[in-house]
């Protein structure tokens, strides 16, 4: 059903166009120094355009990835610089989200895209894996959940 579903974002509704454009802006952020975390958290974005309903777009946080102080504290400035960008993707992402509910079929297609509207507001540290990992991390958090109130 996965490939399906990635079969239809890419044939009808041309979701290789997304993902091109959001490789490219990234890569307009990445050659400049100040927007290198925008850049690189739009190249992940685009990875996950090019299959969105194989994996998912996770914070780095989550996979307990130890970063330097320096760059969490950069890419916290970078993020506020970033916004009025963000803002733009993000309303020309719900423009796109808005044709695709108009057909019975691009509804799948049009969730998908509504829950990458996060990443396109602050794609710094975020990075694409496939959904087995998504999955995983889930059930780890619910465990520990349950373990801190049985325990």
């Amino acid at each position: 059903m996965r490939t399906l579903g990635n079969i239809l974002w890419h044939i009808p509704f041309l979701g290789f166009l997304t993902a091109l454009g959001t490789f490219l802006i990234g890569g307009l952020f990445v050659i400049t120094v100040i927007g290198a975390p925008i850049g690189l958290g739009l190249i992940q974005l685009s990875k996950f355009l090019l299959t969105p309903f194989s994996s998912a777009m996770i914070s780095k946080k989550d996979l307990n990835v130890d970063q330097n102080k320096l760059w969490q504290s950069f890419s916290f400035i970078v993020r506020i610089l970033y916004f009025p960008f963000g803002l733009l993707l993000a309303i020309a992402t719900i423009f796109q989200i808005a044709a695709l509910f108009i057909t019975i079929i691009g509804i799948p297609v049009a969730l998908v895209l509504a829950k990458s509207l996060g990443t396109y507001f602050n794609p710094v540290n975020k990075t694409c894996v496939p959904k087995a990992v998504q999955n995983e991390l889930e059930q780890r958090r619910a465990k520990e959940q349950v373990a801190k109130h049985l325990g």
